[in-house]
């Protein structure tokens, strides 16, 4: 699985790993289906709503690999 990184979309993520919407949600970006979400970076999103970047990140990339296992 390729891994999540800042400058990875929350669409394209989305899309390709549905499972981490649990995360995004634990994290309060509760927007996922507003058209801005789409084209708009995991750096971005979690500037915009005060998020860990590095703690999001990790998250992200474990729920991942959960999958994959």
């Amino acid at each position: 699985m390729k891994k999540i990184t800042k400058d990875s979309s929350l669409g394209e993520v989305m899309q390709n790993n549905p499972q981490i919407v649990a995360v995004l949600m634990g994290f309060g970006l509760h927007c996922l289906s507003c058209p801005a979400s789409q084209v708009e970076t995991i750096e971005q999103a979690a500037e915009v709503h005060g998020i860990d970047l590095d703690m999001l990140l990790e998250q992200l990339n474990e729920a991942t690999d959960d999958d994959n296992e």
